[in-house]
């Protein structure tokens, strides 16, 4: 037989007493390795009904001959919708007890089964009147539903109504009955009468199992926004404005590193101009030396032919007194 790993926190001790009272009828290594499994079975049958039924399974090839067990695998098997099975282990336990606690899940079954007559019927027997009041409501919720599944939403509304619905005190059923009736009032279009229901629903909803105040804010228009999806788009927002930043950078860093190369060519261009023009200057001043030179040089030319000139023309003296 496949067993499932049992964690280390899990001894088999927190098992109600009654169930342990149960297993006493069995070995001592075996009634241990049962409550176990039982334990696995309750921890996980709300988070992970999967998970739960592997355990009920092996608790029932352990111990199929114990109530309680057969009780767990039923509940483990309507928590994951196998109507059929959960329906034979709740009728299994009831014949090993000879109690009705478990008459409400049984035509829940027959309702989840398409067979919604079937639960009604099951809601007119005696078997009901045994029932505590915790039990007699989860009934009256049973027929309500199996009304809707007829299609007699009327009916199922008037079904609800009851004492228990009116009453002002807080039962661990409260919650429920109120949200269903709630439902039912606003499958027939009375909305204003819906919404209240709603709202009591929520008073009375201590341990949070409805979605009374859901369905609330739905009704009011108020939309709910995951934080953990916020964060990620401001995440996302702020990556692109970073990946925006880093790519604007690069182009300045590029439009920097091209003026950069524009201005040296600019720079460059303006030195060779400038040298030209130096030389330029510098050609223009050694072509006037030389002019300066030669003027100078014809002038002094001429003032040795002027002087020549005089010499020539000069009368000779008479030698006569």
């Amino acid at each position: 037989m496949k067993r499932l790993p049992i964690p280390e926190d899990v001894t088999g001790d927190e098992i109600d007493k009654d169930v342990r009272q149960e297993l006493q009828s069995l070995p001592k290594t075996l009634a241990e390795d049962v409550a176990k499994n039982l334990v696995m079975v309750a921890r996980l049958i709300d988070e992970d009904p999967e998970g739960a039924y592997g355990y009920s399974r092996v608790a029932l090839r352990l111990a199929s001959r114990v109530a309680a067990v057969r009780e767990a695998a039923g509940f483990a098997a309507y928590a994951n919708q196998k109507y059929s099975e959960a329906l034979a282990e709740f009728r299994a336990a009831r014949r090993m007890t000879g109690t009705v606690d478990l008459w409400p899940m049984m035509a829940d079954c027959e309702r989840g089964l398409g067979r919604p007559e079937k639960a009604l019927d099951m809601a007119g027997t005696a078997e009901v009147h045994k029932l505590d009041k915790a039990g007699q409501v989860e009934m009256r919720l049973v027929a309500a539903g199996a009304r809707r599944d007829m299609g007699q939403l009327d009916a199922a509304i008037v079904t609800l109504q009851s004492p228990e619905l009116a009453s002002h005190s807080v039962q661990p059923w409260t919650a429920r009955l109120r949200y269903a009736y709630a439902d039912a009032l606003l499958a027939v279009g009375r909305e204003n009468e819906a919404r209240e229901w709603f709202a009591k629903a929520v008073e009375a909803d201590r341990d949070g199992s409805t979605d009374a105040s859901d369905r609330l804010a739905e009704m009011d228009g108020v939309e709910f926004v995951d934080a953990l999806d916020e964060d990620d788009d401001v995440a996302v927002a702020v990556a692109d404005a970073e990946d925006k930043g880093t790519a604007d950078a690069d182009a300045d860093a590029e439009d920097a590193s091209d003026a950069e190369v524009v201005a040296d060519a600019e720079d460059e261009a303006v030195a060779e101009d400038d040298a030209a023009v130096a030389h330029d200057a510098e050609a223009d001043d050694e072509a006037e030396a030389d002019d300066e030179a030669e003027g100078e040089a014809e002038s002094e030319s001429a003032g040795e032919r002027e002087k020549s000139g005089d010499s020539d023309g000069i009368p000779a003296q008479d030698g006569k007194a």
